[in-house]
């Protein structure tokens, strides 16, 4: 997401283009999403299908042809077979996934399979006419996946009143964890920061002592990136513990990680981010670094002290960010740390919902049927086992009731370009064996050589853990106005980071007025009329 005039333009002829097409575009997407083949089965002739299904393009170095891979094969010479289909895999890049989606969608080009995290642009197909209603079909094809996912959980793909989305099921619910040179520490003979006034003292021990010896030291690395504003668990150190659950709940501009203006303690946090930039604490060019890249260079380079990122993001698939630390820096190593103590003495976290990402079938998608199938079919366990982990005894060997893998699936065509495969698994975000331990072993074995490391992420980025509020009817403004907030809220932050610390006050507060005058208060009401309704007696 940028930061520019063109992209407000963008985005109104998006919205427009979608409200005009998506609802007539049934027959007229792209004639070649079906082959005309037909082909014999058993005992009669049915049509052969093309099934398109959107996948995540990371650009991932060394990454497989997404579209032509270990996994592709498996699920073509399994599933296709079965179903006479051929499934087609559509790259989409992750980092533009949903002004991607929107143009596809407009322009009835989208695959059979879609899928995002956001609601509000799910709400936005909803009421545009964009979505197949999956409740027939899903009665009809969807005796596994219903089974899988469960009533508590197919609920979050409900709106107004039927099921326009298939909810992914997430059983890690943890959303970020801060990172620390533990290597630094340890040469510095400082302890681990255990409160924010602590972690401040500890960025500021690091730029003068300069551990690592490096040109232009970093001491805490940070990256703005438009697509989720905010400055990760900060705010939750300035929080009020006594905050009402209404208020939590209304004044979010949205749930997740975005900018929560209006809600107390995130002016606080704001403020001590400021400070850290001007004494020369944070990354000075945060502002620019719109993909985290430079900020993902400079911690592996050695360059940086401490930052804030998913809960396993140094681990994450190879070659990862502490593999190349440790690469470039001998002795480098990495902690997750929970410095940020509100005035009741925890920490609190900000995670997930039980629901994964929401995945689509257009509506102007011919197989809707042959989609649900796809889906029930990747919901049995032991393609979920395949899909997540690879053959049994060679990319992977059960160890007491947990699959190991063997590191073969690091690199070549058999590359996992995230954890547990999530890209190809879309149904699951995490493994689901029916035993919290062996889950967490499952997890972390997922992690091949940072095995205790994981485990240690995991400990740590659940103390204090909470979830964003269940909204049972969605936010029709926030739906509207989420992509614009989003883009005003990483311009805010820009100014507010950068300013004179003397400044802060009267331009939040400007800024604020300003946010709030571009749908921030008609998100806020609406959610307030949401909540009350909700919740009367």
């Amino acid at each position: 997401m940028k930061v520019k005039a063109l992209k407000s333009i963008f985005a109104s002829f998006t919205a427009l283009a979608l409200a005009t097409a998506l609802v007539g575009c049934q027959s007229t997407a792209s004639s070649d999403k079906q082959s005309s083949t037909t082909e014999k089965t058993t005992d009669k002739t049915t049509e052969h299908r093309t099934l398109k299904v959107e996948v995540f393009d990371r650009g991932k170095p060394g990454q497989p042809d997404l579209n032509n891979n270990y996994w592709t094969k498996y699920i073509n010479d399994t599933f296709g077979k079965k179903y006479n289909a051929t499934v087609e895999f559509i790259p989409v890049p992750r980092t533009q996934e949903v002004d991607k989606l929107n143009v596809l969608m407009a322009a009835g080009e989208a695959p059979d399979i879609v899928f995002t995290y956001n609601q509000g642009t799910v709400y936005n197909y909803v009421q545009q006419g964009g979505l197949a209603d999956l409740d027939s079909v899903l009665k009809e094809h969807g005796s596994t996946l219903t089974k899988y996912l469960g009533d508590d959980l197919l609920k979050y793909g409900k709106f107004d009143g039927k099921q326009f989305a298939i909810p992914g099921k997430r059983t890690v619910l943890l959303g970020m964890n801060t990172f620390i040179r533990k290597d630094w520490l340890d040469k510095l003979g400082l302890p681990v920061p255990t409160t924010p006034e602590e972690f401040y003292e500890t960025m500021e021990v690091f730029k003068e002592k300069n551990p690592g010896n490096v040109s232009g030291v970093i001491p805490f690395g940070y990256a703005l990136q438009p697509a989720y504003p905010g400055i990760g668990n900060i705010p939750d150190a300035f929080k009020p513990s006594d905050l009402s659950q209404k208020d939590f709940a209304t004044m979010q501009t949205s749930p997740g990680y975005q900018a929560n203006w209006n809600l107390p303690g995130f002016k606080e946090g704001v403020q001590y981010v400021n400070k850290m930039y001007n004494a020369g604490l944070i990354s000075p060019g945060f502002a620019t670094d719109k993909d985290a890249k430079q900020l993902d260079a400079d911690i592996s380079n050695g360059k940086v002290g401490a930052f804030i990122t998913n809960w396993d993001g140094p681990y994450r698939t190879a070659p990862g960010t502490l593999t190349n630390l440790k690469n470039n820096v001998p002795g480098a190593d990495l902690i997750p740390i929970d410095p940020w103590k509100n005035d009741a003495g925890k920490t609190p976290k900000a995670g997930y919902s039980p629901n994964g990402m929401f995945i689509l079938v257009p509506k102007a998608s011919k197989n809707v049927d042959l989609a649900i199938q796809y889906l029930n079919w990747m919901a049995d366990q032991e393609v979920t086992l395949f899909l997540q982990n690879g053959e049994e005894g060679v990319d992977y060997n059960m160890v007491n009731g947990v699959p190991v893998q063997t590191g073969t699936t690091n690199e070549g065509e058999k590359m996992m370009t995230v954890a547990n495969n999530l890209d190809y698994d879309i149904l699951s975000n995490g493994i689901e064996l029916g035993d919290k331990e062996k889950n967490v072993a499952a997890v972390s074995a997922g992690y091949p050589g940072f095995e205790k490391e994981v485990e240690n992420a995991l400990k740590v980025g659940s103390v204090d853990y909470y979830a964003p509020y269940y909204y049972s009817t969605p936010n029709s403004a926030d739906a509207k106005y989420n992509t614009s907030l989003k883009d005003f809220s990483a311009q805010m932050l820009a100014k507010l980071i950068s300013a004179k610390p003397s400044e802060v006050d009267s331009l939040y507060k400007t800024l604020v007025d300003q946010y709030m005058g571009q749908g921030g208060k008609a998100v806020e009401d609406e959610y307030v009329k949401n909540y009350n309704a909700q919740n009367k007696k």
